[in-house]
């Protein structure tokens, strides 16, 4: 199978194309407005796997949380490669992606992913045995109170370290997790072991923080 995976919600700007089990992955991170260069790294990815768009079995994408901009770059290129082709594709939530390489990488079942939201808010989520729960946009001072057995991830515990462990009872905090579009492809794999499948419906995005249009992440 090949598959396609993009990933520009965050400051980090990614893209892996899985071709019948070989990866080929470009990450930009340290530049302004990273998602601008997405449909460059995917020619990339494309010319050193020596594969054409029309052989694509999937894309798989983050649909945010995280930057305006960067939401919709991620949504605007899938929009386009997908209905170029009419290629099916599958989509995750940033939060889940990160929780999901925080699993990998720490070893721990039990995860707390926080990222800042700007404007003295967070996204927050909790990625409990391999499942998403409690998105939602919030204060620091109003996350989940959990237990100490979790791990803190994502740039939320950087930038609000004190309040977030104040209010979580988290003192475990992995600073080093970022989003990578290769987990992406790992996370399709195992929903379509699963059972599910890609769709064809037109891609869509997740804010959260439905009532600001331009204040993002950079």
């Amino acid at each position: 199978m090949n598959i396609l995976a993009i990933d520009t919600c965050t400051d980090i700007a990614s893209v892996t194309l899985n071709k019948s089990g070989e990866f080929t992955s470009r990450v930009l991170s340290g530049v302004e407005k990273t998602s601008g260069h997405i449909l460059k790294l995917c020619d990339e990815v494309f010319k050193e796997s020596k594969t054409q768009l029309n052989e694509l079995d999937l894309i798989s994408y983050s649909k945010g949380p995280g930057s305006f901009t960067g939401v919709r770059m991620c949504i605007g290129v899938v929009q386009g490669l997908s209905l170029s082709m009419q290629i099916p594709t599958m989509s995750f939530t940033t939060l889940e992606l990160i929780g999901f390489r925080a699993t990998q990488l720490t070893k721990s079942k039990k995860i707390a992913v926080a990222l800042d939201a700007r404007m003295g808010e967070v996204y927050w989520a909790t990625y409990v045995d391999g499942l998403i729960d409690n998105m939602k946009i919030c204060n620091p001072q109003e996350v989940d109170d959990l237990d100490s057995s979790f791990v803190g991830v994502g740039s939320g515990w950087k930038t609000y370290s004190e309040a977030l462990k104040i209010a979580s009872n988290i003192n475990d905090v992995n600073l080093s997790i970022k989003p990578e579009s290769s987990a992406l492809i790992e996370l399709s794999l195992q929903a379509m072991n699963e059972g599910l499948k890609g769709t064809l419906h037109l891609p869509q995005p997740i804010y959260l923080r439905n009532n600001v249009a331009e204040k993002s992440l950079k």
